[in-house]
């Protein structure tokens, strides 16, 4: 005979089951959807909490006329057969046109919110393009010229226009506390726009299963005032300074070590070579577009922003990028090539290190 769960037991791991539930839903934690600092994640969050809702009240309903049911109409004794219906028209009516009355209404407010967010409200946005890769993200700002990785700095109050490409596989743009995801296909151009009423750090990541790193898929951003931002701009505009001492030996290790076949250093990096690098990528051939590493200092992270940029990160990173990022790019193409001169020595990664820093 199978021993049931005492009524106790129940309420104990019902309570657990609560707490974990309430715990998942912390507004506090830094990619959470329940603390809105923009326009679009606000509305988006609205129209979840009306589904959220009508979903609750439902399942009251239909529980309670269940546990009703079971109690009202429960056999009583062996012998005792419990009144046969055989059908309620007008019950039947109810729970019919009830639930397409209120999928009808979910329907329009759905509908009203997808229009309202689908282009941003003001006439001149902030335009960026993001390109997806295998496992990182691009971030280009054509009206100024400038190409960085990871981070996208944007002003706040003013909108965003983002524009998503991808340069090999299915990827999906998320970040939780200014809009919801926008898958990033291939060979197509999807788009999403958002606007930050708050400065500070909002953290986004892929949120499309895209391959071995994608868990390591994330990128930043960080809203800063209008002074502020135009500040970074003239920054990111700066020529690259010429390196000296250690750094300069870094550059030529940089080059020397086939660094630069993959990274761009000293300027913005072109449609043209993107969409030639991706052609070659789908036609089967090993080549790779690593980040733009132009004014490199100035970030505060790299390799998919799972690490600070500091010295000891950064040597971490080139004795061992598998061991920190594995499937990464800059492991496999080593592997591919077979070739020693990749083989980086001590004072090579000292040197390095210098000259990447140096890059402000």
């Amino acid at each position: 005979m199978v021993r049931l769960p005492s009524f106790r037991s129940c309420c104990i791991v019902s309570l657990l089951i609560g707490v974990v539930l309430l715990v998942a839903c912390n507004s506090s934690s830094p990619q959470s959807t329940f603390d809105a600092a923009g326009p679009v994640a606000r509305e988006q969050l609205r129209l979840f909490w009306v589904i959220f809702w009508a979903a609750m009240i439902v399942f009251a309903l239909v529980m309670a006329v269940l546990i009703y049911s079971m109690i009202r109409f429960r056999r009583r004794s062996v012998d005792d057969l419990p009144k046969q219906v055989h059908g309620n028209t007008a019950l039947e009516v109810v729970w019919t046109v009830v639930p397409i009355i209120l999928l009808i209404g979910i329907g329009i407010m759905t509908v009203r919110t997808l229009f309202a967010l689908d282009t941003p409200p003001s006439s001149d946005p902030l335009r960026v393009e993001v390109w997806a890769h295998q496992w990182w993200f691009e971030a280009a700002y054509p009206d100024y010229s400038i190409t960085t990785a990871n981070e996208i700095y944007i002003p706040v109050d003013r909108d965003v226009s983002v524009k998503l490409q991808s340069t090999d596989v299915l990827h999906s743009f998320w970040v939780p506390k200014l809009a919801g995801k926008t898958d990033v296909v291939p060979g197509r151009v999807n788009k999403q726009w958002f606007r930050a009423e708050e400065e500070g750090v909002f953290y986004g990541q892929c949120a499309e299963f895209c391959g071995t790193a994608h868990a390591l898929m994330k990128f930043r951003v960080i809203a800063v005032s209008e002074p502020e931002f135009n500040l970074w701009l003239d920054q990111q505009r700066l020529p690259v300074m010429a390196p000296t001492d250690l750094a300069a030996t870094g550059a030529s290790v940089f080059n020397a070590k086939g660094c630069i076949v993959c990274h761009s250093v000293g300027g913005p990096d072109s449609n043209e070579i993107r969409e030639s690098r991706n052609a070659a990528f789908f036609a089967g051939q090993m080549v790779s577009h690593g980040p733009n590493l132009t004014h490199f200092g100035s970030r505060d992270v790299f390799a998919g922003a799972i690490l600070e940029v500091n010295e000891e990160n950064l040597k971490n990173w080139l004795k061992d990028p598998e061991g920190l990022k594995p499937g990464n790019r800059m492991s496999s193409l080593a592997g591919a090539f077979n070739d020693p001169a990749l083989e980086l020595t001590k004072s090579d990664i000292d040197a390095l290190v210098a000259y990447l820093l140096s890059l402000e």
